[in-house]
């Protein structure tokens, strides 16, 4: 058993936190202490700081939503790095930009810790199976550490190559995320408003080349939009956001990202920002979010 400490318990961190609590000690802290009632009850023992957290464990996760969120948990008088020891395995599952990344890398190895970047692709069902793809950067020794918990989180775990380079991935994944929902939602609406029965035209759009493995699991949200997201389109905008920051770092064009983008903010203006991105198709229809139809 691995005492394993998790700072971020939303619904993708609750989820990895829930997996690792079935054969670990897990010391957990979140920003609102009610989303970690339920984890709390199945035996994670709770601490009020990431700085206490990191203290109690050996391998630290964290998980949370943007730079700004991880500077906040990493820093100050209480954050992860004022609890790190020489020796300690910090692993960050969130997706932010690789430039934070590296720099929080930096400062983990001048602690005498070792630092991955863990970004995962997958919804929050697979994160409660452990069936993510979980993508990792950092020291290869660090990696192969960690290796034997991450491959209970994930049913694939490559490593890619030093800090930020699994981020890179990520981000390079997600653009296109973004631009086959977008593209499969004009495409259904095409079809719907020339007269085509839109369930009809979904099953034979996922039914064709086409057909994703991501297209087909989300085909049915574009019709029935869930109150529940998978992955929300603030979220996705985010990462578009850095990907066309890290596009413009490494001089690469990104004319798909920049399409999206603009498409994810006009799904935010009509009420979207917390519905899964399958309301692209809503956004393109002119919906404003609760009158859709």
């Amino acid at each position: 058993m691995t005492r394993i400490g998790f700072v971020g318990l939303g619904a993708m961190g609750s989820r990895i936190a829930g997996r690792l609590l079935q054969d670990h000690q897990v010391y957990g802290t979140n920003r609102s202490a009610a989303k970690a009632s339920e984890l709390i009850a199945r035996g994670m023992i709770w601490r009020g700081t990431p700085r206490e957290v990191a203290r109690e464990a050996e391998v630290i996760f964290s998980m949370v939503t943007d730079d700004a969120a991880l500077e906040a948990v990493t820093s100050g008088p209480d954050g992860i790095l004022a609890g790190l020891a020489p020796g300690q395995l910090y692993a960050d599952m969130s997706t932010v930009s690789p430039r934070a990344s590296r720099r929080l890398a930096r400062n983990v190895h001048d602690l005498g810790a070792s630092m991955l970047d863990a970004p995962v692709s997958g919804t929050v069902t697979a994160a409660e199976e452990g069936t993510l793809a979980i993508m990792v950067g950092g020291p290869e020794q660090a990696f192969h550490a960690a290796e034997p918990l991450l491959h209970h989180l994930g049913s694939t775990v490559t490593y890619v190559g030093g800090n930020g380079q699994a981020l890179l991935l990520k981000l390079a994944i997600n653009i296109s995320l973004a631009a086959q929902m977008l593209a499969f939602s004009e495409g259904l609406l095409l079809a719907d408003r020339g007269g085509i029965d839109p369930r009809l035209a979904a099953e034979v759009m996922t039914g064709s080349a086409i057909g994703s493995p991501m297209l087909r699991a989300r085909a049915p949200l574009t019709l029935d939009l869930p109150e529940q997201a998978w992955f929300d389109v603030q979220l996705m905008r985010k990462d578009i956001g850095l990907v066309l920051d890290t596009a413009r770092d490494l001089n690469v064009p990104a004319p798909s990202a920049a399409v999206a983008d603009g498409q994810l903010a006009r799904a935010e203006e009509l009420g979207y920002a917390r519905r899964d991105i399958a309301a692209l198709f809503e956004t393109l229809a002119g919906h404003p979010a609760g009158r859709a139809g």
